[in-house]
């Protein structure tokens, strides 16, 4: 089964109640949006402000281990599926996820963030409602700055 990566992104973000989810047509061409996207150990730390470095192993496998780490140096490990069109990054704490499809002459891009524990599902309330659609926002908007210069 082929489906629309942005509309699986919608659903999980749907599914897990995420306190970041944005969607957004880009006015970019799908190769140049991706190509930032999945870059995740050059990209990543530009478009999470509090990520200092996100360390992904070379190679071509669709599942790798990764390593988060903070601004604060706080370290998360991360399994991360990686597949055109389609992001996930799983910690035993956080889900993050980005999504890309040609659409038109552009783009549909998506990102979410969620926390996986239950027990957080109040801070993720208050998050997204606080912050979540302006973060959302902000990392759509610096992911299309990066891809513009590509």
């Amino acid at each position: 089964m082929n489906t629309d990566p942005v509309l699986r992104l919608r659903v999980l973000a749907a599914g897990l109640h995420a306190g970041l989810y944005a969607e957004q047509h880009l006015p970019l061409p799908y190769e140049q949006v991706w190509s930032v996207a999945s870059d995740l150990s050059s990209e990543l730390p530009h478009l999470v402000p509090f990520l200092r470095e996100f360390r992904v192993p070379p190679g071509d496998a669709d599942r790798k281990p990764a390593l988060a780490v903070g601004r604060s140096g706080l370290r998360e490990a991360f399994e991360v599926r990686l597949a055109p069109g389609w992001c996930l990054m799983q910690s035993r704490l956080i889900v993050g996820g980005m999504a890309a499809a040609p659409e038109g002459a552009g783009t549909r891009f998506a990102v979410l963030g969620a926390t996986r524990p239950t027990a957080l599902r109040p801070v993720q309330w208050l998050y997204g409602s606080l912050l979540g659609e302006r973060r959302g926002q902000a990392f759509v908007h610096r992911l299309t700055e990066r891809a513009a210069l590509r």
